[in-house]
């Protein structure tokens, strides 16, 4: 009996060992294939490592860049200065001081990329006005009354020339005067050493000076579709442009103060025009600000400028200015926009007088003899506007002007717009203005133009890069 079992047992295994043996050689390859994935899994998870820790060494230069060369005139500057005092045990030596700051570490750009930014933008305006002031080409925008026109079409390059100095040039285009031809000119061309001793940098080249607010912004950059009166006034349509040295110091100061001085030639005509160094045009700002609260943001300023005329007399130009915005928590953009100006001028003009004399002896006064002099004139203007952006992409707002000046006497102006942007790199504007002057000197004899209502369209975009707007 036992050797009926034994045999039947033996038969079992006989069959069963290929099955066995074909289970051991499933298995091994499902090992085999599991080895090879998670091998594959490994070396991707080591190839996502790695650029992770690219991209972050890249970001962490680029905050290193940011923290040590903030852009002149931006809000990210306004953080830079430490909000606690220097200590005596903080405070660095006269050596460290006087050592330049060390050079940053230029971003990696990968095959095919420039070593530089590169944008355009480009603004267009279309204005609708009386006859009568198209007839005097005394409206907001001379010669071009009742026309749409490119405005300003501009490119811009700038970037990093090398870990001390970074570069910016500014080509810009547009209509000038009626009939639609198109002036290009060199508008902005200028470098900045970036790691000077002290904390400070230096700008030197062709730019906008840092006089006032508005006067640092490019057309399509401002606010409100025209360039307020007081900066046309005094300064002209393109503003305060030069050529020259500008420098900026950021005290070590428990609130943050922003010094800039300025040499230039002077070439401005309207507002000075000598346009020689031995006897410059000297420019100067003091900018500050503060967070009042997370949501209130305020920034102070006062500038001068002051240089000779093309008859070499003294023109000095003070100023103030004041910017406030409030901006709701969580809102990406702010809710109410507070802003002004105020800008005084002194200026010694050349005139001429006829005065009588006795040429003869008689003791009556006979004969007419000019006599030359100067007379120094003081004039006043500035501006102030509001604006409320409810929406992400809707906003609206009101300007006041009033002016002092030799070409219409005093001047006002009220000025409101709404604004749309359908995204970040496109913007429509619409908005009308009241002027009331006291006087047509200066414009066309043709017509009078003492009262100008204006309805003005603006469409502008930008493609590529653009640099960051000031506060």
């Amino acid at each position: 009996m036992w050797k009926l079992v034994f045999g039947l047992i033996m038969a079992f295994g006989a069959l069963a060992a290929p099955a066995l043996a074909q289970d051991a050689d499933a298995l091994r390859r499902e090992l085999e294939q599991m080895r090879k994935h998670f091998e594959m899994l490994r070396h991707e998870q080591q190839k996502a490592l790695e650029v992770m820790a690219e991209r972050l060494r890249t970001i962490e230069a680029v905050g290193a860049v940011r923290a040590a060369t903030p852009a002149p005139g931006t809000i990210v500057q306004a953080a830079t200065p430490s909000s606690a005092p220097i200590t005596t045990a903080q405070a660095p030596g006269t050596m460290d001081l006087l050592r330049p700051r060390e050079p940053f570490k230029l971003t990696t750009r990968g095959p095919g990329q420039l070593l530089f930014d590169m944008g355009i933008a480009a603004d267009f305006v279309g204005n609708i006005t009386q006859r009568n002031v198209d007839r005097a080409n005394a409206g907001t925008f001379r010669e071009r009354e009742n026309r749409f026109f490119p405005r300003e079409i501009e490119l811009s390059l700038f970037g990093q020339i090398d870990p001390y100095a970074r570069g910016e040039i500014v080509i810009e285009a547009g209509e000038e005067a009626a009939g639609g031809e198109i002036e290009v000119h060199l508008a902005e061309a200028h470098l900045t050493l970036l790691t000077l001793p002290f904390n400070t940098q230096a700008k030197l080249g062709r730019m906008r000076a840092r006089y006032g607010w508005a006067n640092q912004l490019h057309a399509h950059d401002l606010p409100w579709i025209d360039v307020p009166l007081v900066h046309r006034r005094y300064f002209g349509e393109e503003g305060l442009v030069e050529n020259g040295l500008e420098a900026s110091w950021i005290p070590g100061l428990p609130f943050f103060l922003e010094i800039v001085g300025g040499v230039f030639n002077g070439d401005n005509e309207v507002a000075f025009g000598h346009g020689k160094l031995n006897q410059p045009l000297l420019t100067g700002r003091l900018r500050t600000f503060f967070e009042l609260t997370d949501q209130h943001a305020l920034q102070l300023g006062a500038s001068v400028a002051s240089g000779l005329t093309g008859g070499r007399g003294r023109s000095t130009l003070p100023g103030v200015d004041a910017r406030y915005k409030y901006r709701p928590a969580t809102w990406a953009h702010p809710l109410v926009t507070l802003g002004g100006e105020a800008i005084w001028s002194i200026r010694a003009d050349e005139f001429e007088t006829e005065n009588l004399t006795d040429t003869d002896g008689d003791g009556v006064l006979d004969t007419l003899l000019p006599e030359a002099g100067r007379r120094t004139r003081h004039r006043f203007g500035s501006y102030a506007y509001g604006e409320v952006q409810p929406w992400k992409r809707w906003a609206g707002g009101l300007r006041y002007d009033y002016v002092e000046s030799a070409l219409a006497g005093r001047e006002q102006a009220l000025s409101p717009y709404v604004t749309f942007w359908p995204s970040e790199f496109l913007r429509f504007r619409v908005g009308y203005k009241n002027t009331f002057r006291t006087q047509d000197a200066g414009f066309s004899t043709e017509s009078r133009a003492r009262r100008v209502d204006e309805f003005f369209f603006q469409a502008s975009f930008v493609l590529g890069a653009h640099p960051a707007h000031p506060f």
